[in-house]
């Protein structure tokens, strides 16, 4: 373009030099592996329920009979482990890491299934967790995925930077809850999306509403929706809302999130096999 900076970190256009520098930064997972869809779900803030949604997003594909995995990328956050339950941990050999299975089967790589105590802090800087993260794409060997989940840290910082360059991201999912200013905060993922060319398929409103028991009625404990006037702004076709419910709560903090009831997701899963 006569117009090109030759910087495309800065550049939203689409054009060949981009595509040069986009395919450049990726990564090959390992000789074993064999990963059909990779989806990134992020988020503008922490908070909001990306991990849950990970975890839902993951039991909802692979009750549907598609094998799923997670690769936790939040290395300074992991909750992954915590909402499956997994106490043993990752074992390697020569050849490369094995991620741990769920009760169901799904594959998981995450740093809390490496330490040797749960409750120990990741004390690295950020290129080190940015290492980290591409060896659980590299090193690992992930069997026959048809979807891999990653759970990215929060906002448009080092690692989600370095997941969108180093990883063949087929879209993203970005959770959000109805604050206006999370809201306002989600624009900047999906900006930051747009900026690296990853299709966004998605948004999941978490803590949208709350269902009386007794009288059906649904309250909007943290305020009115937003998520479709950004949908509309951004043309998002798919969203889903998660209710308050305190019943997934108590699975995820039980370790049986593969046991949770509900069909908010199951529109947006659709999706993805289409």
């Amino acid at each position: 373009m006569s117009d090109c900076n030759h910087n495309c970190s800065t550049c939203s256009k689409n054009c060949s030099d981009r595509e040069k520098e986009q395919q450049s930064f990726l990564l090959k997972s390992h000789p074993l592996s064999h990963i059909k869809k990779i989806i990134g779900i992020v988020s503008g803030k922490g908070g909001v329920g990306k991990s849950l949604v990970t975890s839902m997003m993951a039991v909802t594909m692979q009750r549907k009979e598609y094998k799923s995995a997670i690769l936790d990328a939040d290395i300074t956050g992991p909750s992954i482990p915590k909402a499956f339950g997994l106490r043993e941990k990752a074992q390697g050999n020569e050849t490369g890491l094995f991620p741990v299975m769920t009760k169901t089967g799904i594959e998981v790589m995450s740093v809390n299934l490496l330490l040797e105590n749960d409750t120990d802090p990741v004390v690295w800087r950020g290129p080190v967790i940015a290492g980290t993260v591409k060896q659980f794409y590299t090193d690992v060997i992930w069997n026959d995925v048809d979807f891999m989940f990653v759970d990215m840290p929060p906002g448009t910082g080092d690692v989600p930077l370095t997941v969108f360059q180093s990883l063949p991201i087929d879209g993203i999912i970005v959770v959000t809850s109805p604050q206006e200013l999370v809201s306002m905060i989600v624009e900047k993922a999906v900006k930051m999306a747009d900026l690296m060319n990853i299709p966004i398929l998605g948004l999941v409103e978490n803590m949208s509403y709350f269902k009386c028991d007794k009288c059906g009625e649904k309250h909007s404990i943290f305020g009115e929706s937003h998520i479709e006037e950004i949908a509309d702004k951004y043309g998002i076709k798919n969203i889903a809302k998660l209710p308050i419910d305190p019943q997934i709560a108590k699975k995820c903090d039980q370790g049986a999130v593969e046991s949770f009831e509900g069909d908010w997701l199951e529109d947006l899963a659709e999706s993805l096999i289409k």
